[in-house]
């Protein structure tokens, strides 16, 4: 094959689907001749109408998986992008490893491997929810355990795919076509085309029921009352425990789910705590351990948060140091010390849940955005918060917390939804819509404050936007916002 782009020597096919193929390839530009992989992606309808439309869709996903690369080392870096002859390619990190598919066929995975598995990879999942990104499709084949540390290795994100999809509906809007995901390891909402964060927590949890049972989730019954997947007849020799925490993975309504990746790692880390605890000094890192899978574990653990009082003293209980047999000495002191402010949201409650939860965004601007649910919003996200009675608001520095507005891409607004806010809150309502779509900003007071999103990722002039980007229905919502704004006379900034 020639070279791709006059650049990338193809070495192997390494897959192929409805939406194009994936090589193994050579960057003949680098002097160590770096393995890549190349991803071909071609438009489902070969329509020139829409095709500057999936280009800027296509463009605006590929900044997002260039913002995800590299911000955590278990997901792909990625290297370029390019079109070539109708046909869109994305370069990226290729990961040499296993997939969980692969190294399934050594046989199943024990409970402990399967703690591993997941204690590794909850924190990118709650990394990338924190970009308000779902991946979509979680399953053994896009996981792969990476040889040279273990670690796994999260791959083929569906934006990138669904953009791909983009067609004209019959009112000449764009729309996407297609659902991204796997039969069996996607919930319902999702196969609706509206996932949610727990879509992902769900697939994962299939995926750990797979490599527990070696059965598809296609060969396990379902309570035909409940919907409830009867996966534990095929793994007795699961801990109740984790039974209870997959359970509450992979339940059939987002809201009986964990609602974040953080509250299932928290769940999973209480079940290491009671056979092999971490001392408390000992603090988290939001970064993966190095784990061999399926190795003996070693799961790090996050203690539970101290609720201190500046009217009492905090107390420190130290180590039970085991002595084979014979008998244990208890070490236990009292340090005083000055409470800490904390700043913390109060997130919805679960059942099964630990108490501790973090604090992520409410909704992704994936696209299609997902549904609304409700999660807390995480503390390294800075932006101004409202007030309802005047045209100022709290400057980032001072308050990190403030409202989402994906909602604006999921239904159609309302008066009620607009009664109470103040033009500044307005304001960003309605440009919130064009900022999801990559859309720059000449007004230097929105400009700066949609900076300061960690979803946000500029693409577009304000003179070049394409404005099909928009669907009607975000249309709608901008109109609609306008108008209200006019006939209260409420807005901030000036038109």
């Amino acid at each position: 094959m020639n070279l791709l782009n006059d650049r990338y020597q193809v070495i192997r096919t390494l897959g192929a689907g409805g939406f194009g193929e994936t090589f193994l390839a050579e960057d003949s530009y680098m002097p160590s001749k770096r393995r890549c992989v190349v991803k071909q992606l071609r438009p489902i309808q070969n329509n020139p109408q829409i095709y500057q439309l999936v280009k800027d869709r296509f463009e605006r996903e590929a900044a997002i998986l260039e913002t995800l690369g590299g911000g955590s080392d278990q997901i792909p870096a990625l290297y370029a992008y390019f079109e070539a002859d109708g046909q869109f390619y994305l370069v990226q990190e290729w990961v040499e490893g296993d997939t969980l598919t692969v190294k399934l066929q050594q046989g199943l995975f024990s409970e402990i491997a399967v703690q591993e598995l997941l204690v590794n990879l909850l924190p990118v999942l709650e990394y990338v929810h924190g970009k308000y990104i779902v991946h979509r499709d979680i399953k053994p084949d896009n996981i792969i355990l990476r040889h040279r540390d273990g670690k796994p290795v999260l791959i083929d994100f569906g934006a990138v795919r669904e953009s791909m999809g983009t067609v004209m509906n019959s009112q000449g809007n764009p729309t996407s076509s297609i659902v991204i995901g796997t039969p069996g390891f996607m919930p319902s909402e999702q196969a609706a085309g509206r996932p949610v964060y727990s879509s992902d927590l769900y697939s994962l949890g299939m995926t750990a029921i797979y490599l527990l049972t070696g059965r598809q989730p296609q060969q396990i019954e379902t309570d035909p009352q409940t919907a409830e997947i009867m996966w534990r007849q095929y793994a007795s020799h699961i801990s109740p425990m984790m039974a209870d925490i997959l359970d509450s993975a992979i339940a059939y309504h987002p809201r009986d789910r964990y609602p974040t990746a953080r509250a299932m790692l928290d769940a999973l880390q209480s079940i290491a705590n009671l056979v092999n605890p971490i001392p408390p000094t000992q603090p988290f890192v939001n970064q993966s351990p190095v784990v061999s899978i399926p190795s003996p574990p070693t799961i790090p653990v996050t203690p539970p948060p101290i609720n201190q009082n500046t009217n009492r003293n905090g107390f420190v209980i130290g180590s039970l140091i085991a002595g084979g047999l014979i008998g244990a000495s208890v070490i236990i002191s009292q340090v005083l010390k000055p409470s800490q402010p904390i700043a913390q949201t109060t997130p919805t409650p679960t059942e099964t849940s630990s108490p501790t939860t973090s604090q992520i965004p409410e909704t992704p601007v994936s696209s299609p955005s997902p549904i609304q649910q409700e999660t807390s919003i995480p503390q390294a996200s800075v932006t101004p918060t409202f007030s309802n009675s005047t045209n100022t608001y709290t400057t980032p520095s001072e308050n990190p917390t403030a409202n989402n507005y994906s909602w604006l891409s999921q239904r159609l607004v309302t008066d009620e939804d607009l009664a109470g806010k103040d033009g500044y809150e307005l304001d960003i309502m309605r440009n919130w819509i064009f900022a999801i779509h990559g859309r720059q900003f000449d007004t230097p007071g929105l400009q700066d404050y949609f900076n300061n999103q960690p979803w946000y990722q500029p693409i577009y002039s304000p003179k070049k936007f394409p404005n099909k980007l928009l669907t009607s229905l975000e249309q709608r919502n901008v109109d609609y916002i306008a108008q209200y704004q006019d006939r209260y006379n409420l807005r901030y900034f000036k038109k």
